[in-house]
């Protein structure tokens, strides 16, 4: 009923920067946080930002000051922009959502997107 789909990622040098996106479609009564995951290889999946359908955000402290994470709730899109990127930025980029849908019953789901690779080259 609800679907994610990133984009943006790709290859960049260190010290470049990378904006991710995040549309979220489907049967959306309403969104609650939303935010942006990531998992490098042979790691367990972090959380990078989020932020609630009010503008609040948190980052994680390896993040903060390079990344700005927002949101466009009139469209359902979460952005993610990175800035002096570093090779340990280097992972698979993850959207998330808390989305209460109505398609028939109504009912929450944390849904997630495909993901999206972001590779940052030294």
């Amino acid at each position: 009923q609800v679907q994610l789909v990133e984009s943006g990622g790709g290859l960049v040098q260190a010290g470049g920067s990378l904006r991710l996106s995040c549309a979220a479609s489907g049967s959306i009564f309403s969104i609650n946080a939303m935010g942006w995951y990531r998992q490098a290889p042979g790691k367990q999946r972090e959380l990078v930002a989020a932020i609630t359908s009010g503008g609040s955000t948190n980052y994680a402290d390896s993040v903060k000051g390079r990344f700005t994470i927002s949101r466009d709730n009139a469209k359902n899109t979460v952005y993610l922009q990175m800035n002096s990127l570093k090779p340990e930025d280097t992972a698979v980029y993850y959207c998330n959502a808390d989305v209460y849908y109505c398609s028939g019953p109504c009912g929450a789901l944390d849904a997630w997107g495909q993901g999206t690779l972001v590779t940052v080259s030294s």
